[in-house]
């Protein structure tokens, strides 16, 4: 029974003095000999604000109650309220050093901080991605605030927080010379790993060139995103490459961590030839996709969607389970693609216990850079993988290679083989077909001797025909008709004018130039020197006529047949043209045939042609 009070006593006391330490609020003392401290656990106070309504004033009274911090880092785990937290710091003014408060995450859209002057009167301080990023009074990517340390009192600071996604209240009091140092070795630690991603960029980059395979560049995309994303959390992106647009930091990581789960999924596809060696997670693969696609769309109208980041766990392991059932397969180069994203696994499942705060977890920079440090061995692991199967394929390569030649000299010994019959039929076949080919080329010169008589014969056939047909047209009262089966239409009307008017060669009327160019109608010559076009028509008796040409023709012919004793109303008839323009062009046809009677006296047959040029 004593034993059991003993038990009951201690009980109490153990309870008592944790209560103690529970509810009563540590303040932070300000020591030369501590460079820095993070403010948390007891140290700080939180108020959940559902309303978003409480003012400073209203934090002030006596009737808000602060809750006294139990996590290691306090967030907003509900992203619609505003948190208050408060804190108490024991001022030196004894200290030889400047101090200021680091506020870490920075992704926190606004952050107010109200600090007390040495008066107690209290300023506020605003901070977060919602402002330029040149408006901070030091040019780091953590919120800085200059402590005035010159007295002894003890202060209560207070901090307002409000963010879209869930953020850390990660709080530390610094020595301003302990923190330049930090950092430079910080800013030291990014350059090397974003050194890392460039370079592996710029390799995967380079083997696309050289190989022209799609996953090389997926894997560019990729590493350049998972890049973009560390920089947007780091908020290295705020400060280097969007440091006057804060609208980016709301949707800047958001868009990172969507490609990098798009092109890690197409690199999966393409590097492991998922299609053709487990085509049920081919599919499975993209469904993840379009899924993933879905959300991100739904994030652009509903941006809180974005802090929801536990969803890239869905794509990370369907690329991890599709590797590890490809390299079941024996598929070598799959090793390192899963031994990589096996340590991908690890930092995601450590930033995971992170969130939930797991009390075993041993907190530092080694466990909350852990997803980084896994990123770059997955990088390496990965390039690995993709070396490996370079050799594998410079392997097959150089198999193929062996077949080939190998395929290749038995080709040539049949090669070989089939010249030589070949050869010999050749020469067999040459021989009868230089036989047939003379007797085919004494037939064939006898053919040609016929046929070069038979051309001559046919050629003196035709131009006797049509001597005697001309002469049976130009000699005997033929209808128009048969007329103009000689001139049949204006094209052959028009090159008899040309052959008959520049007869005796071309001279431009206007200056004399007997240089020319084909004009503008047909058979009309243009001169090269003034540009004067005449036309094959101009300067005759067909000049200005409405008629056909070659009606024309056949009027003058009829005229000059019939030594003008011809009726406008016979031709009329036979030219079906009205009486009235056949009496006008009869007239002008007889007055030119009684002016140069005298001239067709012995003319003949080609006599109706000199009535055609005007003198």
């Amino acid at each position: 029974m004593n034993r059991f009070f003993q038990i009951v006593l201690t009980a109490c006391i153990l309870s008592a003095v944790f209560h103690h330490h529970v509810i009563a609020q540590q303040p932070v003392r300000i020591e030369d000999q501590q460079p820095h401290h993070f403010i948390s656990f007891a140290e700080m106070e939180y108020l959940e604000d559902k309303t978003n309504r409480l003012t400073f004033t209203d934090i002030l009274r006596s009737n808000v109650h602060f809750k006294v911090n139990t996590k290691h880092i306090p967030k907003n785990f509900n992203t619609g309220s505003s948190y208050w937290y408060r804190f108490k710091i024991i001022h030196t003014a004894r200290s030889k050093k400047n101090w200021i408060l680091e506020f870490f995450d920075q992704s926190i859209d606004q952050v107010s901080l109200y600090a007390p002057d040495s008066a107690g009167r209290y300023h506020v301080h605003y901070f977060g991605t919602r402002y330029p990023f040149n408006k901070r009074v030091y040019q780091h990517k953590n919120f800085i605030y200059n402590l005035d340390n010159d007295t002894d009192k003890e202060f209560t600071y207070y901090v307002k927080l409000k963010s879209s996604q869930s953020v850390g209240a990660i709080i530390a009091l610094r020595d301003i010379n302990w923190f330049f140092k930090y950092a430079l070795n910080e800013y030291l630690i990014f350059g090397l790993f974003y050194g890392m991603v460039t370079v592996f960029s710029l390799y995967n980059l380079l083997m696309f060139f050289a190989i022209r395979q799609k996953q090389y560049l997926y894997y560019v995309v990729y590493n350049l995103s998972i890049g973009l994303y560390e920089m947007s959390s780091d908020g290295l992106a705020f400060q280097y490459l969007w440091p006057h647009s804060p609208l980016w930091n709301e949707y800047g990581y958001g868009l990172a961590l969507f490609l990098s789960s798009i092109f890690a999924l197409l690199f999966t596809l393409s590097f492991l030839s998922v299609k053709k060696r487990a085509p049920q997670f081919y599919k499975l693969i993209i469904l993840v996709m379009i899924a993933r696609a879905v959300f991100f769309v739904a994030c652009l109208f509903n941006k809180d969607l974005f802090g929801l980041k536990l969803v890239e766990f869905i794509p990370l392991m369907a690329a991890y389970v599709t590797g590890i059932y490809i390299l079941r397969g024996n598929y070598k180069p799959a090793r390192f693609f899963v031994l990589g994203y096996t340590f991908l696994v690890i930092g995601f499942v450590i930033k995971i216990l992170l969130l939930i705060e797991a009390p075993w977890l041993p907190y530092g920079p080694i466990t909350y850079y852990s997803l980084s440090i896994c990123f770059v061995i997955e990088m390496i692991f990965v390039s690995f993988a993709i070396g490996e199967s370079i050799r594998s394929l410079r392997k097959k390569e150089v198999e193929a290679q062996k077949e080939v030649i190998s395929q290749l000299q038995i080709n040539e010994a049949l090669k070989d083989t089939l010249n030589t019959e070949l050869n010999t039929l050749v020469i067999e076949r040459t021989k009868e077909v230089s036989d047939k080919a003379a007797i085919i080329e004494k037939q064939n010169q006898e053919i040609t001797l016929m046929n070069a008589m038979l051309e001559k014969d046919n050629q003196e056939l035709h131009e006797n025909i049509e001597k005697v047909s001309r002469a049976r047209v130009m000699s005997d009262e033929v209808d128009f008709a048969e007329f103009s089966k000689i001139y049949p239409d204006r094209e052959t009307c028009f090159k008899f004018l040309s052959e008959l008017k520049w007869t005796d060669g071309y001279a431009c009327k206007k200056c004399g130039n007997t240089q020319y160019l084909a004009g503008f109608l047909p058979y009309s010559r243009r001169c090269t020197k003034c540009g004067y076009d005449e036309s094959v028509i101009a300067h005759t008796i067909f000049q200005n006529s409405r008629i056909p040409i070659n009606k024309g023709f056949y009027m003058l012919f009829l005229v000059y047949s019939t030594k003008g004793k011809i009726s406008s109303h016979k031709l009329s008839e036979l030219l079906l043209i009205r009486q009235s323009t056949c009496w006008a062009y009869n007239s002008k046809m007889q007055k030119i045939l009684a002016e140069r009677k005298k001239e067709l006296k012995n003319a003949g047959q080609a006599g109706w042609s000199m009535l055609v040029l005007e003198n």
